[in-house]
């Protein structure tokens, strides 16, 4: 198994000395998520040979690993033009990746959850396009439901993965998203979902959130009443509502051997400290 910091709290480091900076909390992987001078969100990637082979070679000197890279484009979307715009990112990302060495990428489903069917069609049609590209570079894929996508619950996005039929392609669970992923259940029974994604599951999202659904739905209070925004958080272990007794004695019970990242947002102003505590928390746990 393969424990991996996001490092999106240190985005503003330079990419050697963030880096450098992973390898002193005592990570040995990384999950490349989106940085403005590297891959921004929905935009064509900035990397340049010069800045790949600069990411590489603050790899090589201080042994972290890539254990995956997370693009985020708008593939699924609906507007044609801009779906086809994404596809080119991503070739382009998947060329970056695979000169990096790295053997996995993962993404989120995109789309609009108000035109879903749409938002499915035009992510098959940016899989037809892009699944030779995977295979061609030998790079696997694993995805996720994210709140506000055209697939946001658990056992949807789970029979969306097999449905794509493909060995290379898998589950990742995204844990702070646990009360989305769970639709109408005032609560989330996470054992269930996880047991349902059973062998396509290879991929975890470690942070807590809070259950937005909580006293009655009065747990945040939204205005005006009835908007469709959703909410979540990317908090440390302990600081919300994820039952992470089940969590972790469910992953243990299923022998989960995949990448388990830690990817806590909320604490920018102690992001060390923060992904310290995580490394030691998750390791703890799924290292026994």
């Amino acid at each position: 198994m393969k424990i991996a910091l996001d490092p999106y709290m240190l985005r503003a480091l330079p990419i050697r000395e963030m880096v450098r900076t992973v390898a002193d909390l005592g990570y040995e992987y990384i999950e490349l998520s989106p940085r403005d001078d590297f891959m921004p969100f929905f935009l064509h990637p900035r990397a340049d040979d010069e800045r790949v082979a600069e990411l590489k070679s603050a790899l090589d000197e201080t042994g972290v690993q890539l254990a995956s890279v997370l693009p985020l484009y708008k593939w699924s979307s609906p507007d044609e033009t801009e779906r086809q715009a994404a596809v080119r990112y991503w070739k382009r990302m998947i060329e970056i990746t695979a000169r990096l060495g790295c053997p996995l990428m993962n993404s989120e489903f995109n789309g609009r959850p108000e035109a879903a069917a749409a938002s499915e069609a035009a992510f098959w049609r940016s899989l037809e396009e892009l699944l030779p590209e995977f295979e061609r570079e030998g790079i696997a894929l694993n995805l996720e439901a994210h709140p506000d996508d055209f697939c946001e619950e658990n056992d949807p996005a789970v029979d969306l993965v097999r449905a794509i039929n493909k060995p290379y392609v898998n589950y990742l669970y995204c844990a702070p998203h646990s009360f989305h992923l769970s639709g109408s259940d005032p609560g989330a029974d996470i054992e269930k979902m996880l047991r349902y994604a059973g062998d396509k599951l290879q991929h975890l999202h470690i942070a807590d959130t809070f259950n937005h659904k909580g006293s009655s739905g009065l747990r945040y209070i939204l205005n005006p009443p009835g908007t469709a925004a959703r909410i979540h958080q990317h908090l440390d272990i302990g600081q919300g509502e994820v039952d992470w007794n089940t969590f972790f004695s469910t992953l243990r019970d299923m022998n989960f051997d995949g990448v388990a990242t830690v990817c806590v947002f909320a604490w920018e102003e102690r992001a060390r400290e923060s992904s310290a505590f995580m490394l030691d928390r998750v390791t703890k746990e799924l290292a026994r």
